[in-house]
C-alpha cells in the first residue's frame, strides 16, 4: 500500500472521529497528528531500509514541526488517527495495530535498558485517553480503553476497560457493530472508579455489621430486664456481648 494510500485513509479517519474537522483541506493543514503520522511512515520507511540517521532527522524534525515524538522504529498501522497530539510520545520497538484513537499526552514508554522489545503492543480499535501512559511490553488487548490520566504496566485482555494508576481492569469495554468495528464510547465521565466502588463496599460492609450488632445487643438486653432486681448482670448478657465483640473485631 503506498504512502499516498495511507494518507487518504488518515484523512477520512480523522473526518470520521473528530466532530471539530470540517473539510479535506483543513485536516491536511491543521492537523499535526495527521503530519506527524505522514511523517513517521516516511521515516519508518528509511528506518527498514538500514537509513538510521536520516529517519531520526525525520523524527526529530517531526517533533520540532508537530509537538509529537515518534521513533522511526515504531511500527503503526493503518487509520491511526492522534487528536491534537501534543507531547505524545511513541517509543522505537512500540507496536500499534489499525485504527487505534490516542489523545494528547499519551506516552508509550519503556522500562528496560535492554535493546530488545520493551515498549507496548496496541491491537485493533484500542482508544487511550488523554495524559495515559502505557509502559514496557505489555499488551493492550483488542477493542479496550484505557481511561484517561491511566497508567498501566501490566497487560490488558481485549475488551477491557482500564482506569487508575496502576490500571486495573473495571469492565468491559464498549458494543460492537455487525461488522465487529467498536461502537465508541467516548464518555471518560461513565467509567467505573475502583476507589469509590471500594469505599462503597467497606461503607455496605459497616452498615451491616452495625446492624448485626445492634441486633445482638438487642437479644442481649430481654434476659437482663428479667433480673432487674438483680445488682449483679445476668449470665446470658455476656455470652452475646462476647459474640458481638468478636463480630466487630473481624
Amino acid at each position: 500500500m503506498t504512502i499516498w494510500s495511507r494518507l487518504k485513509e488518515d484523512v477520512l479517519v480523522a473526518l470520521e472521529r473528530d466532530p471539530a474537522a470540517r473539510s479535506v483541506v483543513e485536516v491536511l493543514l491543521c492537523y499535526p497528528g495527521l503530519h506527524a503520522l505522514l511523517l513517521h511512515r516516511v521515516g519508518h520507511s528509511l528506518w527498514r531500509r538500514g537509513l538510521h540517521l536520516p529517519a531520526r532527522l525525520l523524527s526529530a524534525f517531526s517533533r520540532f514541526f508537530t509537538g509529537i515524538e515518534i521513533h522511526p522504529g515504531a511500527s503503526i498501522g493503518r487509520r491511526c488517527f492522534i487528536d491534537h497530539g501534543m507531547g505524545v510520545v511513541i517509543g522505537e520497538t512500540t507496536e500499534i495495530g489499525n485504527d487505534v484513537l490516542i489523545y494528547q499526552g499519551v506516552s508509550f514508554g519503556g522500562t528496560s535498558l535492554t535493546r530488545g522489545k520493551r515498549h507496548p503492543t496496541i491491537e485493533d480499535y484500542v482508544v487511550v485517553g488523554l495524559g495515559s501512559t502505557v509502559l514496557g511490553p505489555v499488551t493492550v488487548g483488542r477493542h479496550s480503553r484505557v481511561g484517561a490520566g491511566s497508567v498501566v504496566v501490566s497487560s490488558v485482555p481485549p475488551h477491557s476497560t482500564v482506569v487508575g494508576v496502576p490500571g486495573r481492569v473495571v469492565g468491559e469495554s464498549g458494543h460492537h457493530s455487525a461488522s465487529g468495528e467498536p461502537l465508541l464510547n467516548l464518555e471518560h465521565g461513565e467509567l467505573p472508579d475502583p476507589l469509590v466502588r471500594a469505599i462503597s463496599g467497606l461503607t455496605d460492609q459497616v452498615a451491616r455489621l452495625e446492624r448485626e450488632l445492634n441486633e445482638l445487643r438487642g437479644g442481649a438486653a430481654r434476659p437482663g430486664e428479667a433480673a432487674a432486681g438483680s445488682s449483679e448482670p445476668a449470665a446470658a448478657d455476656t455470652e452475646p456481648t462476647a459474640a458481638a465483640l468478636r463480630l466487630a473485631r473481624e
